[in-house]
């Protein structure tokens, strides 16, 4: 069988050979992949030697049960929910979750267009990296690596009106800030 150049079938033949027990193959995928789980965990757990563990926990358990994935071409999706969880049980023991009041709920959902111009990425993760850890972390879930509240409510094992209400906290959290840098570098 001929090997292909193209890049994702490049992957598919490093997770088969993975799969065969090949450690070139794991090196190879270690290196395609590991930048982009870290953000994942760094997003998650904001503390960059759990992050870093959490990554490693993760690459073994992906190796561990390579053999199981079935359509090869979708090892990054599966990598990624894999470090999600891996993130998730790390530190399900230390966030909270509180469904809001009205009143806070209301105040999150107040909108002012483009309010947002004037900030630098920089600006935008940092006030992101400054939220509570547990709006953080569904914040990230929901915005960034695009899971339902439903999926949410699901790992983190609570309510998916606690989800939204705490992605919606994050939001007025994340304005609140977003408007005092504005203010200060205005």
């Amino acid at each position: 069988m001929q090997k292909s150049s193209c890049a994702e079938d490049r992957y598919i033949d490093w997770v088969e050979d993975a799969a065969k027990g090949k450690r070139e193959a794991f090196g190879r995928l270690y290196e395609q992949f590991s930048a982009a789980m870290y953000n994942v965990c760094v997003r998650m757990v904001s503390e960059k030697n759990l992050a870093e563990d959490i990554l490693q926990e993760s690459f073994i358990t992906a190796f561990n049960n390579i053999q199981s994935l079935r359509e090869p071409v979708k090892f990054g999706g599966w990598l990624k929910q894999i470090t999600v969880r891996k993130c998730i049980q790390n530190t399900s023991s230390k966030y909270q979750f509180s469904e809001l009041s009205d009143r806070e709920e209301y105040l999150a959902y107040e909108k002012e267009e483009n309010w947002w111009d004037g900030l630098s990425m920089s600006d935008i993760q940092r006030a992101i990296k400054d939220l509570p850890d547990g709006c953080r972390q569904i914040f990230n879930l929901y915005a960034v690596e695009d899971y339902s509240h439903r999926d949410i409510a699901e790992l983190l094992q609570i309510s998916e009106s606690t989800s939204k209400s705490q992605y919606h906290r994050a939001k007025g959290l994340l304005r609140s800030k977003l408007l005092n840098v504005l203010k200060i570098n205005g």
